[in-house]
């Protein structure tokens, strides 16, 4: 009873070190985008043999991309990219395939963005004077009740 115990321990403490993969976008057939030719196809057999592009540029050529990437992730950390394929098919005027590009894993950044804070102008408050530090100045200098305005009579006009 108590190997078959520590059997189901060990099971569950490896389970939970194996990475979860997982992929995003667009499945990769690689005979179908081998089949796509420059010169031979357009808009229309492209989208019948690869389907939808994943998007299209808003500006310059209308360049359609196929956007593949296949994720890792260890418990308790954010998915890593572990591979990448971009499909970019770009068209000329007549909307005939003019080129077709791979691009993989060369063509991504990994960035770092900085922890720290942003520094701004002022003073720095802790969180007592951010929660106590204006009791006693609501109506100081308005010249209201609580500050000692005047009352009938006293303007230059007596009133």
């Amino acid at each position: 009873m108590r190997a078959g115990l520590a059997a189901i321990v060990a099971v569950a403490a490896l389970s939970g070190c194996a990475s979860i993969k997982d992929h995003r976008g667009y499945l990769v057939d690689t005979a179908l985008i081998d089949a796509v030719q420059p010169g031979i196809d357009n808009k229309t057999s492209v989208e019948r043999s690869l389907g939808r592009p994943t998007f299209i540029s808003d500006w310059g050529q209308k360049d359609w991309y196929y956007v593949s990437v296949d994720t890792k992730q260890a418990a308790f950390a954010r998915p890593r990219t572990a591979s990448q394929t971009i499909l970019k098919v770009s068209f000329d005027p007549a909307g005939n395939v003019a080129n077709v590009e791979r691009i993989g894993m060369e063509k991504v950044a990994r960035i770092d963005p900085d922890g720290n804070k942003t520094p701004t102008l002022g003073r720095e408050r802790t969180f007592l004077e951010d929660l106590f530090g204006n009791i006693g100045t609501v109506g100081s200098g308005m010249g209201g009740p609580a500050g000692g305005g005047g009352g009938p009579g006293t303007g230059p006009n007596g009133s």
